[in-house]
């Protein structure tokens, strides 16, 4: 997709593989030098990776004449991705939530004025667990809007035009939108047509691309969202992209609704002073590898994902979300590197698939739900091999069944609406708060999360008052094997609460 003038460099990495090779002396952090390591790490890693791992602030590589190895490799990638700017990020993309939200927590970076401690977001109510953590140590206030979900598999889409456009309308002072798409299962948002409601409105819209960062390389793939018009897209680019765990991509977008120093001066708050020659060097290497081989590379897992689908849908009991997901009102298009399995003809969970997958045959997925399984593919993989071991699981695993295996299926309910939200996020997690059993806590002010699987919606957020309604979804979700993430009481017999 990109032959673009130096696309086939990778300045940072060729920079480092230089400094180590004239064996420079040694006398700065870290302390193992090259040498000083356990033999068995040595061994699992490789006595490359560890002289390799340098720090930040090396002559030639970050620092010196300008454009030093590192700037060139951050410009290559935001050229390759088509931004603006692009920041690498050494602490995942939830690093590059929490950037976004100290962004629009600056009295500056807004396109509204007020008291810089109650700036407000529009959020997707299905976004990462990382946004919320980002609202807590910005002190941003949410307005949420809900995603479109599914009545038959029980997972969340996306958000819907007029959706976004109904909770811009009630909340005039707001001053960002934070959406999400693709989403887990690969479904990918009305991107261009959201952005231009939120443009509408004189609002940026972000949008956490954490699983589409491959999108930009292969003519097949759904369009990206910094080409329909996102103003700044988080890139997990070790999910499918394939760099090195832990490393990622914040991209600014080429409109001028957000100001770049002051994604700088929010990277630069939340980033480690001590960044990963290893990571940094893994973004550069497989940003080249994606624009100058990508089409090519992605071709193959597209063709053996597409094998792959036809021999489950012929297994009985298996089916798969596929494009005609694109049907779904608020779904414009369907991401074909997520191998996401229907079990529910099976007569088993998710959860019973992937144990027996996982006892059998030892894979291991990257989700399952009550009616779904989610196998990932990255670029470049071995996909032949690894698709026909996890069909040869799948279809061991159908076999084996049993009447034990075999659950009553309730029909999907959907979450009921959140409670209100009587305090900013930040002051309900920061604030003085008690622990009090589940029965007692209807009415009081929730100081955690807590978020029935499926969907994976979070039915409650730090500041929201506890209905009746959720704590009763909450326990029926618990009862019929569904699993609630976010509370320190992973049983939930106690739950935190403001103390008021």
């Amino acid at each position: 997709m990109h032959h673009l003038a130096g696309q086939s460099e990778a300045p940072y990495l060729e920079a480092l593989v230089a400094h180590v090779g004239r064996e420079t002396g040694r006398f700065h952090v870290p302390g193992h030098k090259g040498y000083g390591v356990d033999p068995a790490l040595v061994e699992a890693l490789g006595e490359q990776a560890i002289s390799h791992d340098l720090p930040a602030g090396l002559e030639w590589i970050d620092i010196g004449e300008e454009p030093t190895a590192f700037q060139r490799a951050q410009d290559l990638a935001a050229d390759a991705w088509g931004a603006k700017r692009s920041w690498f990020l050494l602490n995942g993309a939830s690093g590059g939530n929490h950037a976004i939200c100290m962004t629009f927590a600056h009295g500056e970076g807004r396109t509204r004025s007020g008291p810089p401690d109650r700036g407000k977001v529009v959020v997707q109510r299905n976004v990462h667990s990382s946004i919320i953590d980002g609202l807590v140590l910005s002190g941003l206030r949410p307005a949420f809007v809900a995603p479109e979900i599914d009545p038959e598999l029980g997972i969340a889409h996306c958000v819907l035009p007029e959706s976004l456009e109904a909770t811009l309308d009630a909340n005039p002072d707001a001053e960002a939108v934070m959406l999400v798409s693709p989403t887990y299962f690969g479904a990918v948002a009305r991107v261009g047509e959201l952005a231009e409601v939120a443009h509408a409105h004189g609002l940026p819209l972000v949008t956490d691309e954490a699983w589409g960062a491959h999108m930009y390389f292969n003519d097949k793939l759904p369009t990206g969202a910094l080409a329909a018009g996102a103003d700044m897209v988080l890139s997990s680019t070790h999910k499918i992209v394939g760099s090195l765990g832990q490393s990622a991509i914040l991209h600014l977008g080429r409109g001028d609704l957000i100001d770049e120093g002051i994604v700088d001066r929010s990277v630069t708050l939340v980033e480690s002073t001590s960044p990963s020659a290893l990571l940094t060097a893994s973004l550069d290497a497989q940003r080249r590898l994606a624009a100058t081989s990508g089409q090519e590379l992605l071709d193959e897992t597209i063709e053996t994902l597409t094998a792959a689908r036809e021999r489950i849908r012929s297994t009985p009991g298996l089916e798969v979300l596929d494009e005609r997901l694109a049907g779904r009102t608020s779904v414009e298009a369907w991401d074909p590197l997520r191998l996401s399995i229907d079990v529910r003809g099976t007569g088993a969970t998710g959860h019973t698939i992937a144990r027996l997958i996982s006892e059998h045959h030892d894979l291991q997925v990257e989700l399952f739900s009550e009616n779904v399984i989610v196998a990932v593919f990255g670029m470049g993989e071995r996909a032949t091999i690894s698709a026909e071991r996890l069909i040869e699981g799948l279809e061991h695993a159908t076999a084996e069944i049993g009447a034990g295996d075999v659950e009553a299926r309730r029909a999907f309910a959907e979450p009921p609406p959140w409670g209100p939200l009587e305090l900013a996020p930040r002051d309900a997690f920061l604030g003085a708060q008690e622990v009090v059993p589940f029965d007692d806590a209807q009415g009081r002010i929730a100081a955690e999360s807590l978020a029935a699987y499926p969907p994976g919606v979070p039915n409650v957020l730090p500041g929201e008052r506890l209905t009746p309604e959720t704590l009763a979804y909450i326990a029926d979700s618990l009862a019929h094997g569904g699993l609630v993430r976010g509370a320190s009481d992973r049983t939930l017999k106690t739950i935190r609460v403001v103390r008021e």
